[in-house]
């Protein structure tokens, strides 16, 4: 990531924080919602590049293999992790359609 995409992300997660959080949390306390978003960021980017991987093995065991409940270890080997993501949506593209 080079510094003019760090700052944008930096800028934007505070500007949220400024609407969003303003009046329900005490400033000093942005900490305790912006911490989490950062972990769940990080997760996010480990996820990034194989996303396709993951949405095309949902799509498979939907669509063509008719699965009624999905296989979890399918979606783990698509995403090489224990862990995965079957949203269409990401923070970097929640980014760019804020920006």
């Amino acid at each position: 990531m080079n510094q003019s995409v760090h700052n944008k992300s930096i800028s934007f997660i505070w500007s949220i924080a400024d609407d969003c959080l303003r009046d329900v949390y005490v400033r000093g306390k942005y900490r305790d919602v912006i911490l989490p978003m950062v972990v769940l960021r990080r997760l996010d980017a480990l996820l990034e590049p194989t996303k396709e991987a993951v949405l095309e093995e949902l799509v498979f065991q939907k669509e063509e293999a008719k699965f009624t409940e999905w296989d979890e270890n399918g979606l783990r080997q698509a995403s090489g992790y224990v862990f995965y993501n079957t949203s269409q949506w990401t923070i970097t593209i929640l980014i760019i359609k804020n920006a």
